[in-house]
């Protein structure tokens, strides 16, 4: 199946990049062909044939030959949205480098503090930005512009952006930030208004649908290493110490299972996707407790999603951005651990770690500059065409158009009885859980 992609309309204008090529490139193949496509799955049978039972072919994302917007009469918008991540000043530098290098854009907006700046009532003036106000930030964590969570009312950020004239909105964000974008995509379709909505997927939880990876992981996966390294450390130079480090996943337990992996030191890593019983004789406590009298410390990994089964929560108490909000396992789990050891008379000390707020405050490491610029550029040359109500996606190494609607459906996870899992487990050591 190939998926649709939304349009403002026919591409008529020829891109300003043409101009950028020289004799030798005219010969490369710089423009993709609206003809191209990616399919989701590259596993097949000896016959040929895809064992992915519903195939889709997902359009390439590239610069093209022609363009929706005239450059000169194009106002573009940034917003970011959500919690932090590393990568969030790279996504704005390099696509203002980009619109302005490249497409000859003037008129750059960045509203301030989410989608709050996007809502005249608060009071949130945009800032211009231009290359040289966003020269240096790459280098810093956090967001320029600001962020929050939370949804504002379609309607009410339509007319923001009618007011101020941008043509242009680019939305960097996780789940959240891309149902708003899709709210206000839906609003401009229904009221006929030409108005390009490109998300750029942020989460440093890695669980957007349909695309492999999103920008912020690979460094919350090198940052979380360090904390286990140094869990290992403060709970291998004391008798009977233990290591419980609480990283992030609500929902998925991506980076639970790949911090795991480049450390090699967890003995137990715990995540949504795979219930694990605390009590009884194959239960996790009794486990830790053998692992803790015959090796005499232990190292467990936690995601902040996990446990789910041991702590009854009300599904209905969400955050701003419609997240469920979960209790604290970490510290429930530290607490059970103690409690129980010191029911046994087994003198533990116990070591808690919570580095979710250090993590995702960090810059980009190389690896996520290097994705974010391509994000970027890509969702430029995206909204340049005039498409709207996509977000970037990344599949086989390739970056991908892929409609908001898809994404928002529901949220990747990792497969107990997948690869990965499998090995996380023959990493740790830790038993299956029956």
């Amino acid at each position: 199946m190939v998926v649709k992609i939304p349009s403002l309309g026919e591409c008529k204008i020829v891109s300003p990049l043409k101009n950028l090529q020289s004799e030798q490139s005219k010969k490369s193949l710089l423009f993709i062909d609206d003809n191209t496509y990616i399919s989701n799955s590259i596993e097949i049978n000896d016959h040929g044939e895809y064992l992915e039972k519903e195939q889709k072919y997902f359009e390439k994302a590239g610069p093209r030959e022609k363009i929706f917007f005239q450059p000169e009469n194009t106002v573009a918008g940034i917003v970011t949205c959500g919690g932090i991540c590393p990568g969030l000043n790279n996504v704005i530098r390099s696509l203002v480098v980009e619109l302005w290098f490249h497409y000859g854009v003037r008129e750059i907006l960045g509203f301030r503090y989410g989608y709050e700046g996007l809502n005249p009532e608060k009071n949130l003036p945009p800032l211009q930005l231009d290359p040289e106000i966003v020269d240096e930030i790459h280098d810093e964590g956090g967001t320029l512009l600001g962020t929050s969570r939370g949804p504002q009312e379609p309607e009410k950020m339509m007319s923001c952006l009618r007011s101020t004239g941008v043509n242009l909105l680019f939305c960097v964000g996780g789940d959240g930030t891309h149902r708003g974008a899709y709210q206000l995509f839906r609003v401009l379709q229904e009221r006929s208004y030409p108005i390009s909505i490109i998300g750029i997927p942020k989460t440093i939880d890695n669980d957007i649908l349909y695309t492999s990876r999103t920008f912020g992981f690979n460094t919350a996966i090198e940052e979380a290493r360090k904390v286990l390294i140094c869990a290992h450390t403060e709970a291998k130079s004391v008798r009977y110490g233990i290591g419980l480090v609480k990283l992030m996943g609500r929902d998925s337990g991506f980076v639970t299972a790949y911090s795991a992996l480049a450390s090699q030191l967890v003995n137990y890593a715990i995540i949504p996707e795979v219930p694990v019983s605390l009590h009884g004789a194959n239960g996790f406590l009794s486990w830790l407790e053998q692992r803790i009298l015959t090796r005499e410390h232990a190292l467990i990994a936690i995601a902040e999603g996990a446990g789910s089964e041991w702590i009854k929560e009300d599904i209905k108490k969400k955050d701003a951005s419609g997240n469920v909000l979960h209790a604290d396992v970490g510290k429930f789990l530290r607490d059970k651990i103690v409690e129980y050891f010191h029911n046994k008379q087994i003198p533990i000390q116990m070591k808690y770690f919570d580095p979710s707020y250090l993590i995702r405050s960090v810059p980009a490491n190389a690896e996520d500059a290097a994705f974010c610029d391509a994000l970027a550029r890509n969702a430029v040359h995206a909204g340049m065409t005039g498409r709207t109500g996509i977000t970037i996606g990344y599949i086989h190494n390739q970056f991908v158009h892929i409609p908001i609607e898809m994404v928002i459906s529901g949220r990747k996870k990792i497969d107990p009885n997948g690869s990965l899992w499998q090995t996380v487990l023959a990493s740790t050591g830790q038993p299956i859980p029956e």
